[in-house]
């Protein structure tokens, strides 16, 4: 291990990332892994393997929390701080840009075939990463029961993302007291070595980071509260999106089937929205819940008030984000130092099975209407939209038999929609 990086050198580094980290939760953890570990020495293997699964066991975006608690075990608050905005900020920038792009111009026929084409793309990537979610997740014939019913809970009867989660966390901890064995191998669940531990603090400093947190969340709530017009919905959006940080469970897809659950009960957006804003996410770096801004920026560009539409989508971009990545540097920064009780204890681990199992049956519902949203669109009147079909299908190919990234494929099925849309 070469030991900590002097602060310019690590702050070079998260800079750089931030406007590279392309591919999701697992192309960034593999991004992170090779350049801190393997390449640069930074952070022991062991260490980053201990940290990846305290971020799992948080909600929200697991490559985010990590970033967060890697700049933290380097460079303290500070070193935290700067590695998650850091991770955030040009994909902040770019949503901004293609959310306009998106509700301004998306009728304009070039652009409305570019956003067909990643419509497709979607649909194949929401695919492959239930297959591989589903592939780690499910490791015993009991798990795949936990996620049928999870998926009959949500599609069938219409029930809340946090009820199934409670409900599949419940589960996962009895199960874990009666059957340990489906959990740990021999039923025993032992804790690796301890690695480079800081000491542990008293809880009281839960306490201090938790009032740190509240001010600066009150910094902004406050004000928007006394400054926006009376039926505004700039402090809605701040409220639900400081709640689903807390709430979403199991990553990123988990933390988008709650919001566009949520969206589309309140009528915020459509479904073909969300599979835009979706696709949108792919094609930037940043964590794919960035998709949540353009949900954020859509529903205040809907709702403006006596604002001017983008000025208000803006802000509402922008509330957005700091709702839903503000507990993420809070749970991070506030368990950190606890992370060796947390990560051995088997009962937590039980319930973060469950519920991870729970989450492969509500990624499938999110693929269900993400299917019927774009193979069926409203606009053909329920016929079905064979270009989507063939992108789709192609997109798959690419996927699961030359592994193409994401990124990549989307910006070439949207150039494909664009191309389809001039040609005919």
């Amino acid at each position: 291990m070469n030991g900590k990086p002097v602060f310019a050198e690590f702050f070079r580094y998260w800079l750089r990332l931030g406007f590279i980290n392309f591919g999701g939760p697992a192309g960034q953890i593999a991004m992170m892994h090779r350049d801190l570990v393997d390449a640069r020495g930074w952070v022991e293997e062991k260490l980053f393997q201990r940290a990846l699964g305290f971020c799992m066991l948080l909600p929200g975006p697991e490559a985010h929390e990590l970033a967060v608690y890697l700049g933290w075990r380097l460079h303290g608050y500070l070193g935290g701080s700067v590695a998650g905005l850091f991770f955030l900020l040009p994909s902040v920038a770019l949503m901004l840009f293609l959310s306009w792009l998106a509700v301004a111009h998306g009728q304009v026929p070039l652009i409305a075939g570019l956003f067909r084409g990643i419509a497709g793309a979607v649909v194949a990537i929401v695919g492959q990463a239930l297959w591989r979610i589903a592939k780690r997740s499910l490791r015993h014939p009991v798990f795949y029961a936990f996620a049928t019913a999870s998926f009959i809970m949500g599609y069938a009867l219409k029930l809340k993302f946090p009820g199934i989660v409670v409900a599949a966390g419940l589960m996962g901890l009895w199960l874990g007291q009666v059957r340990p064995d489906i959990f740990c191998p021999k039923g025993v669940c032992e804790p690796e070595d301890i690695v480079d531990a800081p000491t542990t603090p008293p809880l009281r400093h839960v306490a201090k980071v938790l009032a740190v947190f509240a001010a600066l969340w009150l910094a902004v709530a406050l004000p928007l509260s006394l400054l926006s017009e009376p039926g505004s919905v700039l402090p809605t959006i701040l409220n639900f999106y400081s709640k689903a940080g807390f709430v979403t469970f199991g990553g990123a897809y988990a933390v988008l089937v709650y919001v566009s659950d949520m969206a589309m009960r309140l009528g915020w957006v459509g479904q073909e929205q969300l599979v835009l804003g979706l696709g949108l996410a792919e094609t930037t770096p940043g964590p794919l819940i960035m998709v949540t801004q353009y949900v954020g920026f859509v529903t205040a560009w809907n709702h403006p008030g006596t604002m001017n539409p983008l000025t208000a989508g803006i802000l509402g971009g922008l509330v957005t984000t700091f709702g839903m990545f503000l507990p993420s540097f809070l749970l991070v920064f506030a368990g950190a130092p606890y992370i060796e009780a947390l990560t051995a204890n088997p009962r937590l681990q039980a319930a973060l099975t469950g519920i991870t199992a729970a989450v492969v049956g509500v990624i499938l519902k999110l693929g269900v209407v993400f299917g019927t949203a774009t193979f069926w669109p409203a606009r053909l009147g329920g016929s079905p939209d064979l270009f989507a079909l063939a992108v789709a299908a192609a997109c798959g190919m690419a996927l699961w038999r030359w592994n193409t990234g994401v990124h990549i494929l989307v910006l070439a099925a949207g150039a494909v929609g664009a191309a389809w849309t001039l040609l005919g």
